[in-house]
């Protein structure tokens, strides 16, 4: 207790957590890393947090955690309590392999000591094979289920799933929704079928939702309710996970996912057109508002739900209710802020608009981005310049924005009832050491913030490369007016090129070109 304040003395949810042992599967993700961090720094008299990884790029599990603590949202802790970063244990395994690929000893030791047991590991791609989406979200879970009943001290078990699971209602409350088929029918289908029959039949199971990771989301609720018999069980829902709002420090964001990936490809240039809906809820949530909220979630289910066994809550941890804030408006709000952050190295000056119609949506696609990227390639290759392929860029930004477009077409009605009724049980310091209230973010505030760490955490450019960037974001806006008048007298010179008037226009524009262009170098000077 010396390395604790005296708020976090006084706090019931760092008491809770006082020299209790803790499980995590999926501490390598966005969301784990930040529920270690914030733990740590909160809850620093935890006595162990056992952090599940697996073996990857030839790395075992110890190394991999040396890795893990070695990011910049751990450094506060370095210099404030480095101790406490020893209490972080790796624990060798796999969510897909039988038993967590755990060994005997491990098993004894997760058996012997853990009594919180957060459960955030999945794959998070929408175009995953169902196979394999089953094998890490629906058996995952099973495996995680199957350890917990072996925990003696077993207190809580908090499993992450996603607003989304039930994304084919417009109205979901914290409810379970059955599946039309039973989780067990898919694990045994998926024994028998080979590959192809299962892509085949992938449409027909899914159905009415987008894609595999909502549905198995779904089945994996489903397989808790059906299997975690007296286990103290919550779900945790959170909608679209974003950069940090307050912790571990503002706008941290590790990953490409959702609309960071958006940000970036705006702010580069890249994405110029975009399928949506302006009038409808962007149902964001901050992912440190996501990890109070767990970890809150789990207190509560420890603490005041004892002896109501099979009674799973749910929690939809969204802001569509509570703050509203629409695609359109994302749009107004942070096209001003790329320009004011622009990248040290853009392809375009930042432009275009998203499109309501998908007909007006291809044509942009074809002009704006398929065309352009081979026309460049093109010219990169006669001029023997190696560099990397727009065309590969835009195949790979084309696959992440159309797995998106349901989300930004449409928009969900999730209740937030129990989300609600546990910011209530939150007394003294704990409404401010595990805030979760979505109500009390400033969304232009919160975009600045998102924008500038995307561009710190992400694209790894420092602040003091700031004076660069708007050089280069200045010629980037010099050639892009060039290409349009260019285009402009292009169309015009083919119609009209046997008149004088038009040719002597035409060479005049090439000579003003090449004088500006001489000059655009000569003021910005290179990248």
């Amino acid at each position: 207790m010396a390395d604790e304040t005296e708020e976090q003395k006084n706090s019931q949810i760092v008491s809770f957590f006082r020299d209790r042992s803790v499980f995590i599967t999926g501490g390598s993700g966005f969301m784990g890393k930040v529920l270690v961090e914030k733990l740590l720094r909160t809850c620093s008299g935890v006595r162990n947090i056992y952090v599940l990884l697996r073996n990857k790029k030839g790395l075992n599990a110890r190394q991999r955690l040396e890795e893990l603590l070695d990011i910049k949202i751990f450094d506060r802790l370095k210099i404030e309590n480095p101790r406490v970063l020893n209490k972080v244990i790796a624990v060798s395994g796999d969510i897909t392999e039988d038993g967590l690929g755990l060994s005997e000893t491990d098993v004894k030791t997760l058996v012997r000591e853990v009594s919180v047991v957060f459960h955030c590991a999945a794959t998070v791609k929408f175009d995953e094979p169902l196979r394999a989406s089953v094998e890490f979200n629906l058996l995952g879970t099973r495996r995680v289920i199957h350890l917990c009943r072996k925990m003696g001290n077993l207190k809580a078990l908090i499993h992450v799933s996603t607003a989304y699971a039930n994304c084919n209602r417009y109205e979901v409350d914290e409810v379970l929704y059955d599946c039309p088929i039973k989780p067990q029918q898919i694990v045994d289908a998926m024994e028998w079928m080979d590959d192809d029959i299962i892509n085949e039949m992938t449409p027909k199971l899914i159905g009415d939702r987008p894609n595999t990771y909502t549905y198995t989301k779904a089945l994996a609720e489903n397989l808790l309710s059906e299997e975690c018999g007296s286990l103290p069980v919550a779900i945790v829902r959170p909608s679209i996970v974003t950069a940090a709002w307050k912790e571990p420090c503002r706008g941290w964001i590790d990953n490409l996912n959702g609309p960071t990936g958006l940000i970036l490809a705006s702010s580069k240039g890249f994405l110029r057109t975009m399928l949506f809906n302006p009038n409808a809820t962007a149902d964001l949530i901050p992912v440190d508002t996501v990890i109070n909220l767990m970890i809150t979630v789990a207190w509560y289910t420890a603490t005041r739900q004892q002896g109501r066994q099979n009674d799973i809550l749910i929690y939809n941890c969204t802001s569509g209710l509570l703050n509203p804030i629409t695609w359109g408006e994302i749009e107004r709000v942070a096209f001003p802020i790329l320009l004011k952050y622009p990248s040290v190295e853009g392809y375009r000056y930042p432009g275009g608009a998203f499109k309501t119609s998908k007909l007006a949506n291809d044509i942009c696609l074809f002009f704006e981005h398929h065309l352009l990227a081979h026309v460049l390639d093109t010219v990169s290759a006669l001029f023997s310049r190696k560099s990397r392929s727009i065309v590969k860029i835009y195949a790979k930004l084309h696959k992440a924005i159309k797995a998106l477009d349901f989300f930004t077409m449409y928009q969900w009605r999730f209740k937030v009832n129990n989300v609600l009724m546990l910011c209530d049980q939150l007394e003294g310091p704990d409404k401010h050491l595990f805030n979760f209230d979505i109500r009390d973010l400033d969304w232009p505030t919160y975009w600045e913030d998102y924008v500038v760490g995307a561009r710190r955490y992400v694209l790894k450019e420092e602040d003091n490369t700031l004076p660069q960037a708007h050089k280069s974001l200045r010629r980037l806006y010099y050639y892009e007016r060039l290409k349009d008048i260019f285009l402009i007298l292009s169309f015009w010179y083919l119609f009209l090129r046997r008149n004088q008037t038009a040719h002597l226009m035409w060479q005049s524009f090439i000579h003003l070109s090449r004088s500006l262009l001489s000059n655009v170098f000569r003021i910005t000077g290179p990248n």
